[in-house]
């Protein structure tokens, strides 16, 4: 299969990047081949389950549609593959996801081929009890998906994105804990890439 990656710039080409108001990269997903349509739909607050989900589709070879559930697919029906991730907040998958999953159980329902979680973790990577707990309690108990791949990636922190009062009772948590403050990045684009691959091969054209 042949393994491709898209970013549109829009019409207006290379000469636009240079106005004030920078394009949006859109990504643009490569031919199935006969193994249906995908998308790959996710909920993030400060981007980490974006990229992570960008990264699950070029594993398989980059032809899914990605998502943000905010602005979701037109038509959900149309799609034959889903993949669905999120951030971990609270403990939790974030609402976005709950209630979009929740509003569309039908055109869901037999059609999860992977699922995905991003978490923190205390600026630890994440282990078996975190995939127990937000891939086979959460969302699989969510989308009703049974035996499809699924992982948890680490998360990161970055200052400058959070919400300052949200970061302030984020970092006097980690301080009680004994958990640096400073800013990391424990995501894994080899790891995403994995489980796309590992979501594709599961699946038989």
């Amino acid at each position: 299969m042949e393994r491709r990656t898209f970013l549109n710039i829009g019409a207006a080409g290379l000469g636009s990047l240079v106005v004030a108001a920078p394009l949006r990269a859109q990504f643009i997903p490569a031919p199935s081949e006969g193994k249906g349509k995908w998308a790959v739909i996710f909920a993030t607050k400060y981007g980490t389950a974006r990229d992570a989900a960008v990264w699950v589709s070029e594993g398989m070879g980059g032809i899914a549609d990605v998502f943000d559930v905010r602005k979701p697919p037109a038509d959900l029906a149309a799609y034959d593959h889903l993949v669905f991730g999120s951030a971990i907040q609270a403990f939790d998958v974030l609402p976005g996801i709950k209630q979009y999953v929740e509003a569309n159980a039908s055109k869901v329902k037999g059609k999860v081929r992977g699922l995905f979680a991003v978490c923190g973790n205390l600026a630890k990577m994440p282990g078996p009890e975190q995939v127990k707990t937000y891939i086979d309690d959460k969302l699989a108990a969510l989308t009703g998906a049974t035996s499809v791949p699924g992982n948890v990636f680490g998360g990161r922190i970055t200052k400058v994105v959070w919400e300052p009062k949200e970061w302030e009772s984020n970092m006097a948590m980690y301080k009680q804990m004994g958990v640096s403050t400073d800013d990391f990045d424990n995501l894994k684009r080899i790891d995403c890439l994995k489980l796309g691959a590992e979501i594709l091969a599961g699946v038989k054209a």
